[in-house]
């Protein structure tokens, strides 16, 4: 009865202990659309099938990727979702959180959803001091 008593704590207080990640907050300012390849679709006519031209027609597309702004209290990131096929649509204006794991950006909108969603850093840049310095001294 002992032994199982004492299983029974060391499992819950590894359950207890498990880490929560640690994440940064930001805003997401903005969303821009960029190009981010061209797709083709292509198809053979009959006649090119049988006479072995080249009588094949394509369509090209230009392909858009959104792109967001992420600032937090002091770097700016440029970031793309992973997902290129299935991409979540963040809201602006709203207070994210984010943390970085190994080469890619996870971040979370509670307000929005509350999962988390990949991305890629397309750039990080310094925010400016007299910008963080004015806002902080705001919210005083």
């Amino acid at each position: 009865m002992k032994i199982r008593t004492i299983a029974i704590c060391l499992l819950f207080a590894g359950v207890c202990s498990a880490k929560e990640h640690d994440y940064q907050h930001g805003t997401l300012l903005r969303m821009d659309s960029s190009s981010c390849g061209t797709q083709e679709k292509g198809s053979k006519t009959v006649a090119g099938e049988i006479f072995g031209t080249d009588g094949q027609h394509k369509q090209t597309q230009e392909m858009l990727c959104q792109e967001y702004i992420l600032q937090s209290d002091q770097v700016v990131y440029r970031i793309r979702p992973k997902d290129d096929k299935h991409p979540v649509l963040l809201p602006i204006g709203e207070t994210a959180q984010f943390r970085i794991s190994k080469d890619k950006l996870i971040i979370r909108v509670p307000e929005f959803d509350g999962k988390e969603h990949e991305y890629i850093v397309l750039s990080m840049s310094p925010r400016d001091k007299d910008a963080a310095a004015a806002q902080s001294a705001s919210k005083n």
